[in-house]
């Protein structure tokens, strides 16, 4: 979804033949309390998604739509199903009329706030329900049904096994970045959840891309469904500028903060691969007098939703984050995204910078890269077909060559081998413990 003063649809991606059709969300056919709601919020004209996805949608199609986070996609299929949702009766105690199913908390809270955004002059109900909170306020919201039930698989299932939600007159399935709650080990709690629901139901699913495994899913899901793709796979916003600063591993949180204090920089999402390190870099850059914040799975949900709202009003400089935990997080105007550590599979950095450059926006992305992660790096530029630049800060120049690195890597490999042989040698052995055990017994 594009602000009115950000310029024209991106024709670049719309059939030739339709450009002229569509301009507006009130060519789509929306009505007039979600078009206040859409205005209200600054908007006029619907990105690419948007205008493929939105018609399909009040068709009462089944779709599947290709699209990574930042495209617009959750007005994608909010709009329409609030649109459709009027026409019908209000929720019944305990049912649930539209089912939207989300991989993570934060997901689930930013769709959560769309529908409640969208819906604001419209007569129907919502809730959102996840974990790491109390489960009996949302028992409470469900007892008298909602029209636009937001969750994750987990909590969901727990709602369900306490009779707090049923699905008896489900007329519409979300599935949210389904890629990624593959990814998350959900296709158990998916594939439990699709068997409750009426047969006769309209199936939407959204995904970064149509992997082997989610047409597998799609295959007992959806039906004769409208395929959508926006966004070619694997590809960057042209308006995020990358680069990388390669550096000794021990002075990358250094490099950091010299970045972060020269620039000025005033907000930056900072990507690290462990909780562990999460809370490590935070407390360094908390040391440094930069405001900043963690944000990953062992964060309660009321940590994680203190440290997404300040830093996006501004008073935390700095969100540190693991990749399941941000995964789609929405920010506008992100100004910076910083890989800490690189990924070890390409396309995560995708879509970690991803979160940067949105709605024609400017970004940057930037990579502290240590000697070890090259091989990471070189695969990145793979991926993209591109040569990223880099750069060395004056003062944290890398003294470690790749030699050395990997000679050390085998050096400790070779060294915890021996302590497990000599630790094997030690402990006597099953038959010999066995055989020390009868001897003992005949002895008394």
């Amino acid at each position: 979804m594009r602000a009115i003063q950000r310029g024209p649809l991106n024709l670049e991606l719309c059939p030739p033949a339709k450009r002229h059709l569509m301009t507006t969300f009130k060519d789509l056919g929306l009505s007039a309390p979600i078009l206040k709601a859409i205005t209200a919020q600054g908007y006029d004209t619907p990105s690419p998604i948007q205008a493929k996805a939105i018609p399909a949608v009040l068709d009462g199609r089944d779709v599947m739509a290709a699209a990574q986070t930042g495209t617009g996609k959750t007005a994608g299929f909010t709009l329409p199903i609030l649109q459709l949702l009027s026409a019908g009766k209000r929720a019944q105690p305990n049912q649930v009329r539209t089912l939207i199913l989300t991989p993570t908390r934060e997901l689930a809270a930013q769709v959560g706030e769309s529908v409640a955004t969208y819906g604001k002059h419209m007569s129907l109900s919502s809730a959102v329900v996840f974990g790491g909170v109390k489960i009996n306020p949302q028992m409470m919201k469900l007892r008298r049904g909602v029209d636009v039930l937001v969750a994750t698989p987990g909590r969901l299932m727990d709602l369900y096994s306490q009779n707090a939600v049923k699905f008896t007159y489900l007329e519409v399935l979300v599935l949210d970045e389904a890629d990624r709650m593959l990814d998350m080990g959900f296709i158990h709690d998916i594939k439990r959840i699709i068997s409750l629901l009426p047969k006769r139901r309209q199936n939407l699913m959204f995904s970064a891309t149509f992997s082997d495994d989610i047409r597998k899913l799609a295959k007992g899901l959806v039906h004769n469904p409208i395929e959508i793709s926006v966004t070619p796979r694997n590809a960057t916003a042209p308006t995020v500028t990358q680069s990388i600063y390669t550096v000794d591993k021990k002075q990358k949180a250094g490099v950091l903060t010299r970045l972060i204090h020269d620039n000025k920089w005033g907000q930056a999402l900072v990507f690290t691969k462990t909780k562990h390190g999460a809370n490590k870099l935070t407390k360094h850059l908390e040391a440094e007098g930069i405001v900043a914040a963690a944000i990953h799975g062992n964060k309660s949900q009321g940590a994680r939703t203190r440290a997404l709202a300040g830093f996006k009003e501004g008073s935390i400089s700095v969100l540190v984050a693991t990749d399941i935990a941000a995964r789609g997080l929405d920010i506008p105007l992100l100004p910076h995204v910083i890989n800490f550590e690189l990924p070890n599979i390409p396309e995560d950095y995708v879509h970690r910078i991803g979160r940067t450059g949105r709605a024609g926006a400017s970004g940057k992305a930037i990579s502290i890269v240590s000697v070890d992660e090259y091989a990471y790096a070189r695969g990145i530029e793979k991926l993209l077909n591109i040569k990223l630049e880099s750069t060395v800060i004056p003062g944290f120049e890398p003294t470690e060559s790749l030699h050395e690195v990997e000679a050390k890597k085998a050096e400790n490999k070779a060294a915890h081998n021996r302590g497990r042989r000599n630790n094997n040698r030690s402990q006597p052995s099953s038959s010999s413990q066995d055989g020390a055990k009868k001897r003992r017994k005949f002895r008394r």
